[in-house]
């Protein structure tokens, strides 16, 4: 029984996975996903939906089922708590984005600049200002301020991975103009 017990807890450690109670694990997908199981459920899926979540898994190397019906099951709760938000694929992975607009972070980041150039703006100028900047309404705005409130961390995350990211093509693109640069006879 212990040798059982410690190949269990290699095999979650190789998934990267932690136990924190009896109760509680936590593991961390290729998707960038972290799915937290509590207690297993038994969920029954229509044929229809379960060939599309197994072609879906089958299309995203690295993911379960389990993790993938958690990661849909999430957003769309999360959709439901914050009208006007949906959720796109992209090279980064999943991210939040208002409904044919802009993503999340995008707007948050403009927020953060406004409030770099001009501290004093607060309340409702800060939202007419960010919605000017934007180019969205002030009730869209709003949708991504909530948003935001709820989920702060995912957001700041995804603004500091772009500004890296960012940060690594402008060098890149600097020292290929360097290369390409005439040189002096």
């Amino acid at each position: 029984m212990r040798a059982d017990r410690l190949e269990a807890k290699a095999a979650r450690h190789r998934m990267g996975c932690a136990r924190h109670s009896d109760q509680l694990l936590t593991c961390r997908t290729t998707l960038d996903y972290t799915v937290v199981m509590t207690a297993p459920r038994s969920v029954r899926f229509d044929e229809a939906v379960l060939s599309r979540l197994d072609k879906y898994v089958r299309e995203h190397p690295g993911s379960s089922s389990s993790s993938v019906a958690n990661m849909f099951i999430d957003e769309s709760l999360r959709a439901y708590e914050h009208p006007g938000i949906v959720f796109r694929p992209g090279p980064t992975g999943r991210r939040a984005a208002l409904a044919g607009g802009p993503d999340v972070w995008e707007v948050i980041a403009a927020l953060n600049a406004i409030r770099d150039e001009s501290p004093d703006l607060d309340g409702e100028t800060l939202v007419d200002e960010l919605a000017t900047v934007t180019g969205l309404s002030q009730a869209r705005v709003s949708v991504a301020l909530r948003y935001y409130t709820a989920y702060p961390a995912e957001i700041d995350e995804r603004i500091a991975r772009n500004t890296e990211v960012a940060e690594r093509e402008e060098q890149l693109w600097a020292a290929q103009q360097a290369l390409l640069r005439r040189r002096k006879p």
